[in-house]
């Protein structure tokens, strides 16, 4: 069993400690690269580190990788994910946290959509008018 307080002070409980590496060749599907920049950016933390200065990382941090993703696929900014991931660590529901985020990334999406489709009817238009001059310069 492994037990170590985290770099931010909180006591981890599980079974052995994962070299960044194998976090990485897990199914986190994520580069050693990545782990460390979402290291350094704050969004988990490494619960110890070896003699050899590697990161060690408490076994749940694979599930926080997959919540990660998926937030990350939809957009979410990290200091948004950030929020939630806090939210989630501190064992207390934050259902309303989240479920406010997810209502204001749904809004931001239908006002790109909203943007996009705009482009679109104008580049149609653009198109449709197009004139071919077959190559030719008119003098």
């Amino acid at each position: 069993m492994f037990i170590s307080t985290g770099e931010c002070g909180a006591l981890l409980v599980d079974g052995p400690a994962l070299r960044i590496g194998q976090v990485a060749e897990g199914d986190s599907g994520l580069s050693v690269k990545a782990v460390r920049f979402y290291c350094d950016e704050g969004l988990i933390s490494a619960v110890s580190r070896t003699q050899g200065v590697y990161r060690l990382f408490h076994s749940a941090v694979v599930n926080e990788f997959a919540l990660i993703l998926s937030l990350r696929a939809m957009d979410v900014p990290l200091p948004e994910l950030k929020r939630i991931l806090d939210g989630r660590r501190s064992g207390f529901c934050k259902g309303s946290v989240l479920k406010t985020s997810i209502q204001d990334r749904i809004e931001s999406i239908n006002a790109r959509m909203s943007e996009l489709e705009l482009m679109c009817a104008e580049l149609s238009g653009l198109l449709g008018s197009w004139k071919n001059c077959g190559g030719v310069k008119p003098f």
